[in-house]
C-alpha cells in the first residue's frame, strides 16, 4: 500500500533556491548603483542650501561668508547640514558652496 505524499521534493527545493540566488545576485548591483546616485544627489542638494544661505548671509550683513561656521552662527544652516551624507564636507569657495 503507497501513501502519495503532497510535498517538494529535495530537488525542487534545491531548483528555487537556486533561482532566488540569482535573481537576488542580479538586482545587489543595481541597488549599489541607485545608493551612490541617491548620496549624489543628496550632497548637490545641500550644497544648494548652504548657496541659498550664502545668499542669505550677504543680504542681510552685505559680505559674503568666508567659511559655513558662521552660517551656522548666524543660524541659517545646521550643523548637521555642512557635511554630505557621505562624509564630504562643504566649504565656500568664491563666494559659492562646494563639496571637499
Amino acid at each position: 500500500m503507497q501513501r502519495n505524499r503532497a510535498g517538494f521534493t529535495l530537488l525542487e527545493m534545491l531548483i528555487v533556491l537556486v533561482i532566488i540566488t540569482i535573481l537576488v545576485l542580479l538586482m545587489v548591483p543595481n541597488i549599489q548603483k541607485t545608493l551612490q546616485i541617491v548620496q549624489t544627489k543628496g550632497c548637490d542638494a545641500m550644497v544648494k542650501t548652504v548657496d541659498s544661505a550664502i545668499l542669505q548671509y550677504r543680504l542681510a550683513h552685505d559680505e559674503t561668508p568666508t567659511d559655513v561656521s558662521q552660517l551656522v552662527a548666524e543660524g541659517l544652516l545646521t550643523q548637521e547640514q555642512t557635511t554630505c551624507d557621505d562624509g564630504r564636507s562643504i566649504s565656500i569657495a568664491n563666494g559659492q558652496a562646494q563639496a571637499n
